[in-house]
C-alpha cells in the first residue's frame, strides 16, 4: 500500500483505515458523469490508478500529462458502525474541486486544492459492511482564479511552471469514533509565561463529560489534570514550568523548540463520560516564540539569523506527493547536512508529514499558499478559503514561524500601484494575524510591498564571475539598509506606492540559482557553472555578498533541487548532491550576524 504512514500526525487515532492503493480511474473529457450516474456503477472505470498520486504521475501507473479537467475515482472497501459509533472519512487533499459519493448519495462538495476536509458517512453506509465511494475532481486547467501555484496550464512544463496535478494527491483515509469524539485541538505555546492554551472542540457533551489530558516530555510527567466540560468547546492552560527542575532553565535550549535543539511535548486528551473513555487522541507541541523589533527576527526572544532554502515541493515520480515517508526526512536532513536551518515552501502547502518531521528533526519552515494567476473576486475568495483551512490545518506545527500569502505580485499584478489590489494586500496580513498570533506575516515576498512583519526582497543579479560590474552592483545593493530599499533590481519598488519601511528586519529571500547539469538534461538557471569546482566557486561569490552585508536578517537561497527543466538546485531532481555538501555547509556557517545597524 503506498503511503501508509498515519496522515496527521498532529491528531492521532490508534483505530484507522489506509484507503491508499488501487482504486478504479476514469477520464470524464465529455463531463458526462454526473448525469449517467457515475458514481453508483463501476462501468465507465476503464483504468486503474494508485492513490495518493495524481494521473500524471509515475507512481500513480499512469503517467499521462494530456490536461484532463474532470477525473473520477471509485473503490470498494468494508466498514461498519456499532450503536453510538460514527464513521468519519479523511482526505488529506485533492486537487481542485471534489464531490464525494458513498454507495451512490452525495456526501460532501469540497473547495480547494491543498487542504484537509472530512465527513461523517455513517448515515449513508450499506449495513453488510460492504462500502464503496467515488469522487469526481474537476480541476478547470485554463481557469486561471484556481490558487494552482507552479502548475502549468499546458501538456508540457516550461520555465519556472511543472507538470499540472489534477486530483487526489493525499492520504484518504477512515476512522471509527464514538459519537462522543473530539473534533478539533489548537495549541498555543505562552513560551513567556511557560503555560501551553489548550483548545478543544468536542462533538457533543452532557454535564458528566470531562476532558483529560496528559503532557509529558521526554517520557517525564510534566503535567496531567481533567476539565469539567460545560459546552461543546473548551479552552483552559496548563503551567508547565510548576515544580519542575526546568523552571529556571526553561530558557536554555534543553526544552526550548528550535532547529538546533527540537524539544517537544507529548500530549494525550481523552474525552470521559462519568469516568468512561469516550475517545483518545495523541499530539505534541513546542514551546517556541518569533518575534521582529528593531529590524531583527527573534527567537524565543534570542536573535536568530534565518538561512533558508527555496522548496517547491516536487518529486520526479510522484510530482506534488512524495513517494515515501522518508523522502521528507530525506529533503530535511540534507539541508541541514548543507547548513540550512529551515525552508521556505514555495507555492504549495505541503502534507503534513513533511510538518511533522520538520517539528521532530528541527527544521524551520515558511507556510507559503499556492497563488491564482489574475485578480479578481473569484480569485479572491478562493484564496481567501485556501488560507482559511491551510491555518486552521497547520497551527499547532512549531517547526512554522512565517506565513506567505502572496510571493512577487502572483494574483495581484497591479499592487504597486492599484489601491485595490494594495487593500487585499493589507486585508489578508491582517486576516492571517487575525487568526494566528504566534507567526509572522509577509504582505508580498519579493517586492511592492504592504503592510507587512519582514521586508522580503529577490534579487537575482548576481551576473557570472566575470560580469564584475553586475556583482559589485548587487553587492553593494545587499550591503546597507537604504541599499537594500532603494537599489532595487527589478523593475519594482520594493514597496508599493503609499507605504514605507517601518523598521521590520529585511532578509534576501529568492537569490542564486545557480544552473549545473549533472543529469545530462537540458534546462536552465539564472547563473551556470559546469564543474563542481565552478558551481561551489560561484555559490561561495554569491554568498560573500550575502556575508558582507550589514543589513540583513536572513536568505532564501533558490534552491534545494533540480525541478523538471530547472537545473538549478544544489541537489538534482533525484536528490544527489552535486558537489561535496561539507563544501556548502562550510560556506554557509561562516557567517554569524549578531547585531544590524
Amino acid at each position: 500500500m503506498a503511503r501508509n504512514e498515519y496522515p496527521r500526525p498532529q491528531f492521532e487515532r490508534k483505530q484507522w483505515i489506509n484507503l491508499n492503493g488501487q482504486w478504479k480511474f476514469a477520464f470524464d473529457d465529455k463531463n458526462e458523469g454526473m448525469t449517467e450516474g457515475w458514481f453508483a456503477t463501476s462501468e465507465p472505470y476503464d483504468q486503474t490508478i494508485v492513490v495518493p498520486y495524481v494521473y500524471q504521475s509515475k507512481e500513480s501507473g499512469i503517467e499521462d500529462r494530456t490536461p484532463h479537467d474532470i477525473v473520477w475515482y471509485q473503490r470498494d472497501f468494508e466498514v461498519s458502525a456499532k450503536e453510538n459509533e460514527r464513521i468519519l472519512l479523511h482526505f488529506g487533499a485533492v486537487d481542485y474541486e471534489s464531490d464525494i459519493y458513498l454507495n451512490g448519495q452525495h456526501v460532501c462538495h469540497h473547495i480547494g486544492g491543498h487542504t484537509s476536509f472530512e465527513m461523517d458517512i455513517t448515515p449513508f453506509l450499506n449495513p453488510s459492511g460492504q462500502q464503496q465511494v467515488s469522487v469526481r475532481a474537476f480541476d478547470s486547467h485554463c481557469d486561471e482564479t484556481i490558487p494552482r501555484g507552479k502548475q502549468f496550464w499546458e501538456d508540457e512544463s516550461a520555465g519556472i511552471w511543472y507538470t499540472n496535478s489534477t486530483g487526489i494527491w493525499q492520504t484518504v483515509w477512515c476512522e471509527v469514533v464514538n459519537e462522543q469524539h473530539i473534533q478539533n485541538v489548537k495549541l498555543t505555546p505562552h513560551f513567556d509565561e511557560g503555560k501551553i492554551e489548550i483548545e478543544a472542540e468536542i462533538s457533543q457533551f452532557t454535564n458528566q463529560s470531562a476532558l483529560a489530558y496528559t503532557i509529558n516530555f521526554k517520557d517525564q510527567l510534566i503535567a496531567s489534570g481533567q476539565v469539567n466540560l460545560t459546552a461543546n468547546k473548551v479552552i483552559f492552560e496548563v503551567e508547565l514550568y510548576q515544580d519542575h527542575i526546568f523552571r529556571q532553565n526553561y530558557h536554555h535550549e534543553g526544552y526550548s523548540w528550535t532547529p538546533e535543539t527540537p524539544n517537544l511535548f507529548d500530549l494525550k486528551l481523552e474525552l470521559k463520560e462519568e469516568e468512561q473513555s469516550k475517545d483518545s487522541v495523541a499530539s505534541y507541541f513546542g514551546m517556541r516564540k518569533v518575534h521582529a523589533i528593531d529590524g531583527m527576527i527573534f527567537l524565543n526572544n534570542k536573535p536568530y539569523y534565518q538561512k533558508l532554502v527555496l522548496d517547491q515541493g516536487y518529486w520526479p515520480t510522484g510530482l506534488l506527493t512524495a513517494p515515501s515517508d522518508e523522502d521528507f526526512i530525506k529533503d530535511i536532513q540534507l539541508s541541514k547536512e548543507m547548513g540550512f536551518n529551515g525552508c521556505r515552501k514555495h507555492q504549495k502547502m505541503e502534507d503534513p508529514r513533511f510538518l511533522y518531521w520538520a517539528d521532530k528533526l528541527g527544521f524551520i519552515v515558511w507556510g507559503e499558499c499556492a497563488a491564482p494567476a489574475v485578480y479578481t473576486n473569484k480569485a479572491v475568495e478562493r484564496l481567501m478559503i485556501e488560507w482559511t483551512d491551510s491555518i486552521n490545518r497547520d497551527y499547532n506545527h512549531p517547526s512554522i514561524i512565517t506565513w506567505v500569502p502572496v510571493n512577487e505580485s502572483w494574483g495581484v499584478p497591479n499592487i504597486s500601484f492599484d489601491r485595490q489590489q494594495q487593500h487585499f494586500s493589507q486585508a489578508i496580513f491582517h486576516y492571517i494575524h487575525s487568526l494566528d498570533t504566534t507567526r509572522l506575516v509577509i504582505s508580498n515576498d519579493g517586492w511592492a510591498a504592504t503592510d507587512t512583519d519582514i521586508v522580503a526582497i529577490h534579487n537575482y543579479a548576481h551576473g557570472q564571475e566575470n560580469e564584475k560590474a553586475k556583482y559589485e552592483y548587487f553587492k553593494e545593493s545587499l550591503h546597507s539598509k537604504e541599499a537594500l530599499l532603494h537599489n532595487r533590481s527589478t523593475a519594482w519598488p520594493i514597496f508599493a506606492d503609499g507605504f514605507s519601511y517601518k523598521g521590520q528586519p529585511i532578509l534576501l529571500t529568492e537569490f542564486g540559482g545557480i544552473g549545473f547539469d549533472v543529469s545530462g538534461q537540458p534546462g536552465w538557471g539564472y547563473t551556470s557553472a559546469t564543474s563542481k569546482e565552478e558551481f561551489l566557486s560561484e555559490y561561495g561569490r554569491i554568498m560573500h555578498a550575502v556575508y558582507a552585508s550589514k543589513a540583513l536578517w536572513g536568505y532564501c537561497y533558490t534552491q534545494i533541487t533540480d525541478v523538471e527543466q530547472e537545473i538549478n538546485g544544489l541537489l538534482t531532481y533525484n536528490r544527489q548532491p552535486k558537489c561535496d555538501l561539507s563544501k556548502i555547509k562550510e560556506i554557509n556557517d561562516q557567517f554569524h550576524v549578531r547585531t544590524v545597524e
